[in-house]
């Protein structure tokens, strides 16, 4: 009975199963629901926008000269502002040369001036003599021509001691090294008791009235720009420019304007120089940094403004001029736009697309128009959706 035992439990288990199997449920084939993509979209917003250009460039003085002395000397004094990063004012004296030679220079001009003077005046008495004479025909014309001779010499030699002293006295005021306008040191080489050489350079300045910055575009964008751009010195209004920097650890910002374009365009790169200038640019504003020479700045330059325009994610473009709706029905549909401008991320359309449409901004891996699609909640509305590149000023 023992060794039955076992086969008895297998034969029990299999009827078990069995018995299972006969009374569970039965299984009902159904057909297989189709699930329509969900995507998000955007509510069409048309709104007015300002058409930005974004390039960088490093800032530079508008001014930049070499200082140079006009006469040779020893130096005698230099002052306190002619050190690398010295400020000065227009007219300061930043150099002062030894002038003892150029007023002893001036003495023997005004010596000279007053000998002409005198040899001058007789020989205008001595050519009146001859004159007379002539008349009573008590000289022979050669004493009249050398009369007038002399007068002719004493006369041209008046006018050069004129001019002479009139040099002695520049020289003399050159002497001092004043500055041509308000500005900065970038670098000098002279000390006091150096000798300096007339012609050659001392030190580098530049003003520090206006900074400017050379920004260069791609000649396409000049499309994008007002017409103040290309001619700004036609324009009555002067176009904007906001310059962006990190310094010391915080991001900064100046105002700027468009000053002119430079007349020539790259032929490899086909970009144009724009030249923004800000005004003082050293000047103290809260917390905010000078704009110093060399640093590297990021512009925003500021266009025309366009009406009626409708900005969309870039992810809603396909085929460079295609964009999928969903209609009232919640069915795709495909249509052509005009797009006026593709910046980063974004996309400007002027043209085929209606107050409160919807655009698809979700990427659909076989789209085919008139397929169902869902929605997902809520509808993304696109005028809570600016920025500064697309916002007026």
């Amino acid at each position: 009975m023992r060794k039955l035992l076992p086969f008895i439990i297998v034969l029990i288990g299999f009827a078990l199963a069995g018995a299972l199997i006969v009374t569970g449920p039965t299984v009902q084939s159904r057909p297989v629901a189709a699930l329509a993509p969900l995507v998000r979209v955007l509510e069409v917003q048309p709104r007015s926008v300002r058409l930005v250009t974004k390039t960088n460039g490093t800032v530079v003085p508008r001014t930049e000269s070499e200082l140079t002395p006009e006469v040779s000397g020893r130096v005698i004094s230099v002052s306190s502002s002619m050190v690398s990063g010295g400020f000065f004012k227009a007219g300061d004296e930043l150099l002062r040369i030894d002038s003892l030679d150029y007023e002893v220079a001036l003495e023997e001009a005004r010596a000279r001036l007053a000998r002409s003077e005198s040899d001058l005046v007789n020989a205008n008495k001595a050519h009146e003599r001859q004159m007379d004479l002539a008349r009573k025909q008590s000289a022979s014309a050669s004493q009249k021509d050398d009369a007038l001779n002399r007068l002719k010499i004493a006369d041209a030699t008046l006018r050069e001691s004129i001019a002479k002293l009139s040099r002695a006295k520049r020289d003399l005021d050159r002497t001092k090294i004043l500055a041509p306008y308000d500005g900065r040191v970038r670098s000098e080489k002279v000390d006091a008791g150096q000798f300096v050489n007339r012609g050659v350079s001392i030190a580098t300045i530049y003003a520090t009235d206006f900074a400017e910055v050379k920004l260069p575009i791609h000649d396409d964008e000049l499309e994008f720009l007002s017409a103040a751009i290309v001619n700004p010195e036609k324009s009555l209004h002067q176009t904007k420019v906001t310059l962006r920097a990190r310094f010391a650890g915080a991001e900064h910002e100046w105002q700027g304007v468009v000053a002119r374009t430079e007349g020539e365009l790259d032929p490899k790169t086909r970009m144009v120089n724009i030249i923004a200038r800000v005004a003082s640019p050293y000047a103290q504003q809260g917390s905010r940094p000078p704009l110093a020479i060399g640093l590297f700045v990021e512009a925003e330059i500021y266009g025309a403004q366009l009406d009626n325009i409708v900005v969309l994610p870039r992810s809603a473009l396909h085929d460079n001029d295609t964009v999928y709706l969903v209609d009232a029905n919640g069915k795709l549909e495909i249509r052509q736009v005009q797009v006026r401008r593709v910046v980063e991320d974004e996309i400007y359309v002027e043209a085929g697309l209606m107050a409160g449409e919807r655009v698809c901004v979700s990427s659909l891996a076989n789209p085919v128009r008139g397929m169902k699609l869902r929605l997902q909640a809520p509808v993304i509305n696109t005028a809570n959706n600016t920025n500064n590149a697309s916002n007026g000023l």
